[in-house]
């Protein structure tokens, strides 16, 4: 791998990283043209979700003459209509009084309940049990040959996205929190338990830790026989390419991507890119470059977002430029069913159109993408397509990955519901009563089963 930084990068690429959070957000929306009241309402909707940006996404992603209709500001920054008035209004009482911080924390952790802070059972359902019968810290384990591990020093991220599923990560309440600093735990569960090939650090940002830190829960991973796969889900690329271009340790992080891969396992880098302008600086073409000299493979995952990509454009122009710069484009997810959901969400009938229509304009090698896919209770839910079956408008549906393997690939059917936004608000279609995944199965009765209809 060559380490030279051949590329012209931005004035800003050598710059210190700096964060802007919640106290920075009135100067910073001043910027976007919003009136006091206006940046009052983006404050209260601040002090329920999180709020984070940094310098380099201030600089050099953001439009700021577009602001507020810039889709990267958008990405980024609170919208006073993501919550419902009452609530932003409850808060932005207290915030124009003063109110004490112990009155605004209650009232904003009343609200973070209302917003199904942990999605498809990931609290409940999917954390596994070692051989003394207590939790593996940190650890989820949903798909038969795939862990999800959330290092405890990853759990934030260099920005956060406004539509992030995992938004009760970075709240600051402990309760909420999932995480674990004892890799050699997971390392335990890894050996016994041979049929897990895949290990996702995810969080947050693993990428937001320093190279001496990840190399501790990376490295001790490459000695357990039965691991084929190591996978990095993360932001960095968007939001701080500099991590692998000119910080002080981007080059000790990239020979440990080597080490993984020198070691005979597959790395495989998951960059979350929501919108094509996030691709655009020259500095995220020089960090791939170097991402990719070291053996490891980049696949883009993102979900499709109202009022930023929702449109079958900007989909079929991102996949271009990422098949361009070396990567594989993997996932087109649907907002999940938690935080500002209905905010962001689209309906999967428009889902599907959108998929189709940019789809259909990529050649082969983008067509890896799947999509629109639903991570819910049950498994990674395909829409297919939507079609008529004896005279019955239907969703055409079939699980990626599913708790029960045997439901895995093979199709079913919903009737077709325009407004719908998510599994659990579909019906089953042609006579049928329950879906595959609610019929009771010896494997894992309760698992499969749909809390909502219980």
């Amino acid at each position: 791998m060559s380490l030279t930084h051949d590329a012209a990068v931005s004035p800003s690429a050598g710059r210190r990283f700096r964060a802007y959070t919640t106290k920075h957000l009135d100067e910073l929306t001043v910027r976007a043209g919003l009136g006091a009241e206006e940046r009052l309402a983006v404050r209260a909707v601040a002090n329920v979700l999180p709020f984070r940006v940094n310098s380099y996404v201030v600089d050099e992603l953001i439009d700021w003459d577009a602001a507020p209709d810039d889709p990267i500001y958008r990405l980024v920054f609170p919208q006073a209509d993501m919550l419902p008035p009452e609530d932003v209004g409850r808060i932005a009482d207290l915030l124009r009084t003063d109110a004490p911080r112990s009155e605004l924390n209650r009232a904003a952790n009343e609200i973070r309940a209302r917003l199904n802070p942990h999605p498809a059972g990931q609290m409940e359902l999917n954390v596994p049990k070692a051989d003394n019968d207590e939790p593996v810290q940190g650890v989820q384990h949903k798909y038969a040959e795939t862990v999800l591990f959330f290092p405890k020093q990853g759990q934030t991220c260099h920005a956060y996205c406004t539509y992030c599923f995992r938004w009760a990560q970075f709240v600051g309440e402990p309760d909420l929190k999932f995480a674990s600093s004892e890799i050699d735990q997971l390392v335990a569960y890894l050996r016994q338990h041979p049929e897990v090939t895949s290990v996702l650090l995810t969080g947050g940002d693993p990428m937001i830790m320093g190279e001496g830190v990840i190399s501790r829960y990376i490295e001790p991973l490459l000695q357990v026989e039965t691991l084929e796969s190591i996978r990095i889900g993360t932001k960095a690329l968007a939001y701080w390419p500099q991590r692998f271009v000119t910080d002080p340790d981007a080059d000790e992080t990239l020979r440990l991507f080597e080490k993984v891969t020198a070691a005979g396992k597959n790395l495989a880098f998951m960059a979350h890119f929501s919108h094509p302008n996030e691709m655009a600086p020259d500095l995220v073409h020089e960090a791939m470059r170097r991402i990719r000299g070291t053996g490891a493979v980049v696949r883009t995952q993102a979900p499709l977002i109202r009022t930023i990509n929702d449109d079958a454009a900007t989909w079929e122009r991102m996949w271009r430029d990422q098949v361009r710069m070396g990567m594989v484009p993997y996932y087109m997810f649907v907002e999940r069913d938690t935080g500002p959901k209905d905010y962001f969400a689209v309906s999967l009938a428009r889902a599907y159109g959108i998929f189709r229509d940019a789809y259909k304009n990529v050649s082969g090698l983008a067509r890896t993408v799947r999509g629109p896919s639903m991570s819910a209770t049950p498994g990674k839910v395909c829409v297919d397509g939507v079609t008529e079956i004896y005279g019955e408008k239907v969703f055409s549906l079939h699980f990626i990955q599913a708790r029960d393997p045997e439901l895995v690939g093979v199709p079913f059917f919903a009737r077709y519901d325009e407004n719908a936004t998510w599994l659990f608000e579909l019906e089953p279609a042609l006579g049928a009563t329950r879906f595959p995944y609610e019929v009771p199965s010896p494997a894992d009765t309760s698992a499969l089963a749909d809390p909502a209809r219980a």
